[in-house]
């Protein structure tokens, strides 16, 4: 009898202290986009974070701050219902060099300290190399 009791008091106690409210997962691991090495003249710098709520009441974004300028997010303004998923864009001005940025998300998510989450870019931005015909023409074996 006391088994009994012991099991259904340990039931309802973890329906009680179960957290309810907005969850929010991002499908890239670590919540990191990796731009690898990208071309300046070839790439927009435009990606998306996708997530998806997995609680139990809207999700809602209530705002969304890069560490500079040079990158610009974007997020969506009404509540994202249960189950739902959504994304949030982030575009880089694509200066030269390596790409080392965080995003901070303000949420009402339940599954993160404060509803803050931190979203982080990263890569390395070239530019294209320029090829010399007559560099290249000057080198050949024919003309030595």
């Amino acid at each position: 009898m006391k088994k009994y009791l012991l099991l259904v008091l340990v039931i309802f106690s973890s329906d009680v202290f179960a957290q309810s409210g907005a969850k929010i997962e991002f499908k890239d691991k670590d919540n990191t986009i990796d731009y690898g090495t990208v071309n300046k003249e070839d790439d927009n710098g435009l990606r998306a974070f996708v997530f998806t709520n997995t609680g139990d009441a809207p999700l809602i974004i209530k705002d969304a701050k890069s560490t500079c300028g040079c990158t610009v997010p974007s997020f969506p303004k009404e509540p994202i219902a249960p189950g739902q998923s959504g994304k949030i864009e982030v575009k880089y001005n694509m200066n030269t060099g390596p790409i080392r940025k965080t995003i901070t998300i303000e949420t009402n998510a339940i599954n993160y300290d404060e509803g803050r989450v931190a979203l982080k870019i990263k890569g390395e931005v070239i530019v294209k190399p320029v090829v010399n015909l007559l560099e290249k023409k000057s080198n050949s074996p024919m003309m030595q």
